[in-house]
C-alpha cells in the first residue's frame, strides 16, 4: 500500500472520531499523528506536552515551535515522574512507569476537554525494536496508535513528515533524560540537570546524535558515528571537559563506538547479575609493549 493510502485510511479513520488528544513530544512521530488529526478533526485535534524534569527545555520549545507549524491547538501539561518510587529506582520498567504516568496525565486532561481518544506516536516499527516496556502501558491504557494500527514503518512515517512538509521529518529520535542513566542507579533531580546542562553543550556545538549517558560521576559522550571526527577537535574536547566538570562530572569520556540506543544499560543472558554498569578496564589483563 502508498503512503498516499495509508495517510488517506489514517485521516478517515481519525474523521470518524467526535475529537482526539495528541500525546505529543514534538518528535516525528507524534508531529505526523498530529498533523493527521489536525487535517481530519480541526479544532477537535489538540496535541498535548507533559512537561517534567526528563523534558529538555529544548525539547519543550521544539513542541510549541512544531505545533505552530502544524496549526494544531497545543496544551502543555506538568507532572512529576520523580514523585514515584518505583520510576526513581530505575529498574528494567522505568519506561513502563514513567509512560504511565505520562499518559496517565493526558487521560485527565483529555476528560477536562471533553475528548474520548487519546492517541500516540506508536509506529509499526516499534514493537520489534527489543525491549520496550513503554509499549506495555500504551496496551494497557488502550492508547490509540494510528501510526500503528494502519501499519506506517519508521521510514514511512519520515515520508509522511516530508508529504505534510514538517521540519522535524529528519529529527533523530531523542529519548528522555533519564535513559541516560544506567539501570540500578536512582534517577535523581540533581542527575538529570547535569546530563541537561551536559547535552545542552553538545547541542550549542551542533552535534545532531548525541547522548551524555551519567554513569554516577562518569559522563561518557556517544555522537554520531559521522560526527566522531568534530567531537575529537581540541577545541570542543577542552570545552567538555571543562563545562562538564563544572557541573559536576568526575571524568569525562568519549565512546569511540559512537551513538547507540540503548547503550547505557545494555542486555545481557543474566540481567539479574551484580554486573558493574561500566566495565572496570584496571581490573582487565591487556598484552603491552615491551
Amino acid at each position: 500500500m502508498s503512503i498516499a493510502d495509508k495517510l488517506s485510511n489514517a485521516r478517515e479513520d481519525l474523521a470518524g472520531r467526535d475529537g482526539v488528544l495528541i500525546a505529543f513530544s514534538g518528535g516525528v512521530d507524534s508531529s505526523v499523528v498530529a498533523a493527521l488529526a489536525h487535517e481530519a478533526l480541526g479544532e477537535n485535534a489538540v496535541a498535548c506536552t507533559a512537561k517534567s524534569e526528563t523534558l529538555p527545555a529544548e525539547e519543550l520549545a521544539d513542541t510549541k515551535r512544531v505545533a505552530d507549524e502544524i496549526g494544531i491547538r497545543h496544551e502543555i501539561v506538568e507532572f512529576s515522574e520523580l514523585e514515584n518510587p518505583a520510576f526513581v529506582e530505575n529498574d528494567d520498567d522505568r519506561c513502563y512507569h514513567c509512560r504511565t504516568m505520562r499518559l496517565g496525565k493526558m487521560y485527565e486532561t483529555a476528560r477536562e476537554l471533553g475528548i474520548g481518544t487519546v492517541c500516540d506516536g506508536t509506529n509499526a516499527s516499534d514493537p520489534g525494536e527489543g525491549h520496550r516496556p513503554g509499549l506495555r502501558a500504551v496496551e494497557e491504557l488502550d492508547v490509540y496508535s494510528p501510526l500503528l494500527a494502519h501499519d506506517f514503518s519508521k521510514p514511512e512515517v519520515r515520508d509522511a513528515a516530508d508529504h505534510y512538509g514538517l521540519s522535524v521529518a529528519d529529527k533523530p529520535s531523542m529519548a528522555c533524560l533519564s535513559s541516560r542513566i544506567p539501570t540500578g542507579l536512582d534517577v535523581t533531580e540533581s542527575r538529570l540537570t547535569r546530563i541537561e546542562k551536559a547535552e545542552r553543550l553538545l547541542r550549542t556545538w551542533g552535534f545532531e546524535q548525541f547522548r551524555v549517558r551519567d554513569h554516577d560521576g562518569l559522563a561518557r559522550i556517544e555522537v554520531g558515528s559521522d560526527e566522531l571526527d568534530r567531537a575529537l577537535d581540541p577545541d570542543f574536547v577542552r570545552a567538555a571537559r571543562e563545562h562538564l566538570s563544572e557541573i559536576g562530572f568526575e571524568h569525562v569520556t568519549l565512546d569511540l563506538h559512537g551513538y547507540e540506543t540503548g547503550s547505557v544499560s545494555p542486555e545481557t543472558e543474566h540481567p539479574d547479575d551484580s554486573e558493574p554498569v561500566v566495565e572496570n578496564v584496571f581490573d582487565t589483563d591487556y598484552p603491552t609493549a615491551e
